[in-house]
């Protein structure tokens, strides 16, 4: 699903649960990280994530069903887009339009991604 499409579905539910239950979805629908994939621990967030890439492709691993759904998110976003790309785009911006009700804990993990994709 692309980011637009995604932030079209958002858009329409009114329920803050309803929302989050969302992202989990999309977290459930990640692709497996493909064979020749580089994997990066991406430091600062409460739980454990990985951001891989092969090529210009990115992936993800997490060991929460809301991190999954939020990182999958940022994928959307940035899958198929070279380094230079990603650094001219407005990552923060885009992810918070998403209007999600998250805490400030989930937030310091969010920012840890977006500044992780940013500096490839």
């Amino acid at each position: 699903m692309t980011y637009d499409e995604i932030k079209r579905n958002l858009d329409m539910l009114d329920n803050p649960v309803d929302k989050l239950e969302m992202v989990m979805d999309l977290g459930a629908q990640l692709p497996p990280v493909a064979p020749d994939a580089v994997c990066s621990d991406i430091v600062g967030c409460a739980s454990r994530v990985q951001i891989c890439m092969s090529g210009n492709r990115f992936y993800a691993v997490a060991d929460s069903a809301l991190v999954r759904g939020i990182v999958a998110i940022l994928i959307s976003i940035v899958d198929g887009c070279t380094p230079d790309e990603i650094r001219k785009m407005d990552l923060s911006r885009m992810f918070g339009d998403l209007n999600l009700n998250l805490g400030a804990g989930r937030l310091n993990g969010v920012n840890s991604m977006i500044r992780f994709l940013q500096n490839l």
